[in-house]
């Protein structure tokens, strides 16, 4: 069997060939919200998959734009779940703020936070000293998701930052956060309720921007990292940005729809229905001579004009997505010209 790297969609090679995710990597890097776990629960398969990657020799980071827990909560988190993983191996958007922060503002500079510990810690290891009200003068407000994040918290940013000497960092601006009972609001709604009263964006530290992963790349020493995700406009756009290869697993924010309709810069190297794939012989794209028919293990489809329909489903609902992104994406067309087969995301 022959291995290759190119990424799905981008990929022309005999039946008989396939890819592997792994190959050539030197370390994983997981998102954990909608990849590890949903709320306080492994996702099926995934600590097994983090535990035999690790076995591998492979080293194993994690990193999260949710900025409500310390490292070293979330390395709790996950050591309860079977997993070996120590403060250091986590990497959150909080971290990243503060490299963005000392580029703004020095050290011992007063700082008022919208958020909760695990953005409240980094601040004070960083060295600033943390105020909730904006009559302390702070030079900058951080901001950042906790649960408990309301109207109080918001507006004492706002008041801060109708001085526009005062800088803003947000550790991200997520919209969505992927919790046990389904999906709630998450820190782009925050910070989004701040920018609509002061009319100001803040510096993004976390994904889709670039900060995080080289604190993370940096950090675990890699020169070829993976980075897992569950969604296309930070965790893909993030690791594409950043030059890692980028894995989707379809246990999260994003499923087939979206990666269908991904943007160009969204498009992920690898579509996993779970971790488990990880380890499993990835198909590689097929094309028929005359370009019209796309195919990835035994599903087909075919692209004709603007129509897009299943030829035979084949056996796996992850190799038909994967045939159906393929010839979309490599179409150069917008989805939203498109008669797309239901089959394809249903």
């Amino acid at each position: 069997m022959t291995r290759r790297t190119q990424p799905v969609g981008l990929f022309r090679a005999k039946k008989t060939d396939t890819v592997d995710p792994l190959e050539g990597i030197d370390a994983v890097l997981a998102d954990l919200d909608g990849v590890v776990y949903a709320g306080p629960n492994p996702i099926p398969h995934a600590v097994e998959a983090l535990s035999q990657v690790r076995a591998q020799g492979l080293r194993t980071g994690y990193i999260t734009n949710n900025a409500s827990r310390t490292d070293a909560q979330v390395a709790e988190h996950l050591s309860s779940f079977g997993l070996t993983v120590a403060p250091e191996d986590v990497v959150t958007s909080p971290q990243a703020a503060m490299r963005v922060l000392g580029t703004l503002v020095e050290p011992g500079s007063t700082v008022l936070v919208v958020g909760g510990i695990g953005l409240v810690s980094e601040l004070e290891k960083a060295g600033y000293v943390v105020t909730r009200s904006a009559d302390d003068k702070p030079a900058a407000v951080s901001q950042g998701f906790a649960p408990d994040v309301g109207w109080t918290q918001l507006a004492e940013a706002a008041f801060a930052l109708s001085d526009p000497a005062v800088h803003w960092v947000a550790t991200n601006t997520d919209w969505t956060i992927p919790v046990a009972r389904g999906i709630a609001p998450g820190n782009g709604t925050l910070v989004s309720a701040v920018h609509t009263a002061v009319g100001r964006l803040p510096v993004v530290a976390g994904k889709p921007e670039k900060t995080i992963f080289e604190v993370a790349t940096a950090r675990f020493g890699a020169s070829n990292p993976a980075f897992i995700g569950d969604r296309l406009d930070t965790d893909t756009m993030g690791a594409k940005r950043a030059g890692l290869r980028a894995i989707h697993v379809l246990t999260g924010i994003d499923r087939a729809k979206q990666v269908l309709a991904a943007p160009k810069d969204s498009r992920p190297d690898f579509i996993l229905e779970d971790l488990r794939q990880l380890f499993e012989p990835y198909p590689a794209t097929q094309r028929s001579k005359d370009g019209s028919e796309t195919s990835v293990g035994a599903s087909v489809v075919r692209m004709s004009g603007y129509v897009v329909r299943v030829v035979k489903a084949g056996d796996s609902s992850t190799d038909l997505l994967r045939a159906g992104s393929a010839a979309i994406w490599d179409s150069g067309l917008s989805i939203h010209a498109l008669d797309v087969d239901p089959a394809l995301y249903s």
